[in-house]
C-alpha cells in the first residue's frame, strides 16, 4: 500500500513511514517515454529546478554533471535523477562523495551509472581557459 498526501503513517515503522511517504511524492514517468530517449527541452527545464539542493557542495556535482551532460541526456537518466533527488542532502553528498554506495533495494543499474558519471564530473575541477 502507498499512501498519499494526508495519508496516516504513524502505524509504520519510522523507515517505513519515510519510504512510504518518499513514494507517494514520486511522480512516475510518462508510460510513452522510452528510457533510451533524448529528454525534451521542458523536461530538461524541470528536471533542473527539481534538482536544487540546500547544500553547496551537492549543487556544485549536479552543476557540473548538467554543464558536461544535458544536452544528451535520456529519460532513463532523468528517471535515475529523480530517484537521486529522493535523497536527504546528506545521504546524496555521502554518495556522491564514495562515503557510501548506493542500495541495491532503489538503485538500479542506472541510477548506478548515473552516480558515477556525476562522482567523475564533480570531481574535476572546471576547465580554465587560459588568458592572454
Amino acid at each position: 500500500m502507498t499512501p498519499t498526501f494526508g495519508t496516516d503513517v504513524s502505524s509504520l515503522p519510522p523507515e517505513g513511514a519515510a519510504a512510504a511517504l518518499g513514494a507517494a511524492r514520486r511522480r512516475p514517468e510518462p508510460p510513452t517515454a522510452d528510457a533510451g530517449e533524448p529528454l525534451s527541452e521542458r523536461a530538461l527545464s524541470k528536471l533542473k529546478w527539481r534538482c536544487r539542493r540546500g547544500l553547496l557542495e551537492n549543487d556544485l556535482f549536479i552543476a557540473r554533471f548538467f554543464e558536461r551532460h544535458e544536452s544528451r541526456m535520456t529519460n532513463g537518466q532523468a528517471g535515475a535523477m529523480e530517484t537521486l533527488m529522493d535523497l536527504s542532502d546528506n545521504d546524496l553528498l555521502d554518495l556522491l562523495l564514495r562515503r557510501k554506495e548506493p542500495e541495491p533495494e532503489w538503485a538500479g543499474a542506472e541510477v548506478v551509472a548515473l552516480l558515477q558519471l556525476m562522482r567523475t564530473d564533480g570531481a574535476q575541477r572546471p576547465a580554465i581557459s587560459p588568458s592572454s
